[in-house]
């Protein structure tokens, strides 16, 4: 059985999607947070903590894979707290509806922006995981894209795994 969108090679065009990844999550955290995320100096940042929140959202059509957003629980407080209006220690009720919707409009925002997705690509209701002690294994063959950006000096990385 043929598909009526045939799928998006990754090993075509992912090298020019990093940059738009990048802009996606830039422009969400803008918009929805007020926030302009920062280049780290290094990946020493990255190394310090161990990412306690993942929000993923799948995507399927012409392009298929996993868009994730890691941070820690700090962080994720903090985006709560900007996008809510609510005190960082009272963030925790909504962790989990706030971090899926940013993972969700980051991975709109980045399907809208790859030329020829928008309306060929569907997106799947957002799952977070909470806590540090896990692995993710994505199946199958797949290409991983990652952004590693810091919010309010705080690391989040941002990871499209595109299966092939």
């Amino acid at each position: 059985m043929r598909s009526l969108y045939p799928t998006v090679a990754p090993e075509e065009t992912h090298p020019e999607w990093i940059p738009l990844l990048e802009l996606a999550t830039r422009e969400v955290f803008e918009l929805m947070l007020s926030s302009r995320l920062t280049t780290p100096a290094s990946n020493v940042a990255f190394m310090v903590e161990k990412p306690e929140i993942t929000a993923m959202v799948g995507l399927a059509g012409r392009l298929c894979g996993v868009l994730s957003i890691n941070c820690d629980h700090k962080s994720a407080a903090l985006v709560i707290s900007k996008m809510l209006g609510v005190n960082p220690e009272n963030a925790d009720p909504q962790l989990s509806d706030a971090m899926g919707e940013i993972a969700n409009m980051v991975a709109g925002n980045f399907k809208n922006k790859v030329a020829g997705l928008g309306d060929d690509c569907m997106l799947s209701t957002p799952t977070v995981i909470t806590g540090g002690d896990y692995s993710l294994h994505s199946l199958g063959d797949s290409v991983r894209l990652e952004v590693r950006l810091l919010f309010d000096s705080r690391p989040v990385t941002v990871t499209l795994q595109v299966h092939s």
